[in-house]
């Protein structure tokens, strides 16, 4: 599917008022989406067939001092991220901690439930020394 001749001129247009602050047609976020919609184009026309419109864009966001809102919100989510992994790991040295101590008590009650079992078998725990006899 070839572009529409006028869809660069339009994909300019909606620059401009994005960055003017005076979309007409899309809710004016400095994104590749926001100006797709306000120039009336398939998003995929930006990211495929006109990136140097695209980058031109990103560049004019970034030269007002602005950050484009999608790299913010990767941003936010990289530190949330960051954050998840790091309570992940303090619960898995956590977990890791346990696990010492219940094998440590499970070898304690396997042996307590051993020597129970020895009791009520009748096999007594006291060790009989047995002593050579007397040679005559």
């Amino acid at each position: 599917m070839s572009p529409a001749p006028d869809e660069r001129d339009r994909i300019r247009a909606a620059m401009d008022r994005i960055l003017a602050s005076t979309p007409e047609r899309s809710n004016g976020a400095l994104t590749i989406v926001a100006l797709a919609i306000e120039a009336g184009v398939p998003r995929n026309s930006l990211t495929q067939r006109h990136t140097d419109l695209k980058n031109e864009f990103y560049e004019h966001v970034r030269a007002r001092g602005g950050t484009p809102d999608v790299e913010t919100r990767l941003r936010k989510k990289i530190v949330g991220l960051k954050t998840t992994i790091a309570n992940k790991n303090d619960e898995i040295a956590r977990l890791k901690a346990d696990v010492q101590g219940f094998l440590a008590e499970n070898t304690r009650l396997t042996l307590e439930n051993q020597e129970i079992r020895d009791v009520l078998s009748g096999n007594s725990a006291n060790v009989i020394p047995l002593r050579p006899t007397p040679h005559r």
